[in-house]
């Protein structure tokens, strides 16, 4: 049972997807979403004020503002191991983004973005599972000013300020249960450049922060039905640093074919410890409060993404990304069984008016069938080996674009 404490740490979610290795999500925008995140070099629309400020001083000289919305599906996670086999419940939640970048000034400009950057809600209600993971949901949402400056006619740099509001929920019920709640705070920030060698030819590199995910609130522990804490409870979880390096180029103006790499800084991610307000919790010690080592590991992902204007108001867009997960065979649970995945993806933008778009995009992440051998995991029933099969995340999104 100690992995039950498991929960919280990887609940780092704004509407609960995991739609990358470890439980980031990516895909913020509708061009972000169709082209599967590669989506740095090449932004041309509101969206630019989050995947890479400094683009937004070569933008025209109006004013953009872009909203959505997207549907994640996230199919039953199955584990099979004899008796103890089960499957995760299905979810489907819906998230909202928003971004606006202003006029310039002079050389400086500014805009702001509201997104979910990262998310994980697994629930289990088979019985073996249930006593580890009923609930594992932390909510995310990150408001992010950015400005750029203009160094010269083919050189741009910006950055940004993250303030990330979280708010959690973990639950496990056995023959020892939890029931916890908290809610933090926090801030870090994000730097870009971008250098045009020529006016088809786009290279950027962005760099976002680690940010600490302290929660602070409430938790009450039980034996059996008996209530045995009732007080303050904490934990610390990162939400890990990223490094995208990108370059795209254009042909006519009209095909644009961009590369990205993006490393993922998730071995910031090295043990779970929660914390009771100082408080000796007696008999559920083992249970509840021994620090868990996660040992996580740094991960590369690379994406390719294709945009096409036709002659007709329309453009397409496409996508593909080869994805690692982070997380060791020796520390996985039912939390977050996370797996090596490739993603594709599709969508379109219709220009209804010189000043108005909208559109829609699909994903599909297919997350490998993961198989656990005996002796390697803690976890009493990860133990004795199994397979998790089945799950990753189908995501639809609308959105309109507006420039005045």
């Amino acid at each position: 049972m100690n992995q039950i404490v498991k929960g919280l740490a990887l609940s780092a979610v704004a509407s609960t997807v995991v739609v990358a290795g470890g439980y980031k999500i990516p895909e913020q925008s509708l061009n972000s979403m169709a082209l599967g995140a590669a989506y740095v070099a090449h932004t041309t629309g509101a969206d630019s004020a989050y995947y890479n400020p400094a683009n937004m001083a070569f933008m025209g000289s109006s004013q953009y503002v872009e909203g959505g919305i997207t549907l994640a599906h996230l199919p039953s996670i199955v584990f099979d191991l004899g008796p103890t086999s089960g499957e995760s419940e299905v979810e489907d939640i819906l998230i909202p983004n928003f971004h606006y970048v202003s006029n310039p000034i002079g050389d400086f400009r500014w805009g702001v973005s509201l997104t979910a950057p990262a998310g994980l809600t697994k629930r289990w209600e088979t019985p073996y599972q249930k006593a580890f993971a009923e609930e594992f949901t932390l909510k995310i949402i990150e408001i992010s000013p950015s400005f750029s400056y203009r160094v010269m006619d083919n050189l741009s740099v910006g950055g940004g300020v993250r303030l990330i509001y979280s708010e959690g929920v973990v639950k496990s019920s056995g023959q020892v249960s939890r029931d916890m709640e908290g809610d933090t705070v926090e801030f870090g920030y994000n730097v870009a450049m971008t250098y045009k060698p020529t006016s088809d030819i786009n290279m950027a590199v962005t760099y976002r922060s680690n940010v600490d995910i302290n929660e602070e609130g409430s938790a009450k522990l039980y034996f059996g039905t008996a209530q045995a804490y009732s007080g303050d409870s904490s934990v610390s979880i990162p939400l890990p640093a990223a490094l995208n390096l990108a370059i795209s180029k254009t042909w006519d103006d009209r095909f644009t074919l961009e590369f990205n790499y993006e490393r993922t800084y998730w071995s910031e991610y090295k043990s779970l410890d929660f914390e009771y307000g100082g408080a000796n919790i007696g008999g559920l010690t083992p249970y509840f409060d021994t620090p868990i080592s996660k040992n996580w590991e740094d991960t590369d992902t690379f994406r390719i993404g294709a945009t096409l204007k036709m002659d007709n108001q329309l453009t397409l867009m496409a996508g593909f990304a080869i994805d690692e997960t982070p997380v060791p065979e020796s520390t996985l649970g039912f939390e977050l069984p996370d797996s090596d995945a490739k993603i594709i993806s599709m969508g379109f933008r219709y220009q209804q008016t010189e000043n108005l778009s909208w559109g829609a995009a699909f994903l599909y992440d297919s997350k490998e069938s993961r198989t656990v051998t005996p002796g390697v995991n803690p976890n009493q029933i990860l133990a004795n080996g199994g397979e998790f099969d089945e799950g990753g995340a189908i995501l639809t999104t609308v959105g309109m674009a507006y420039e005045f």
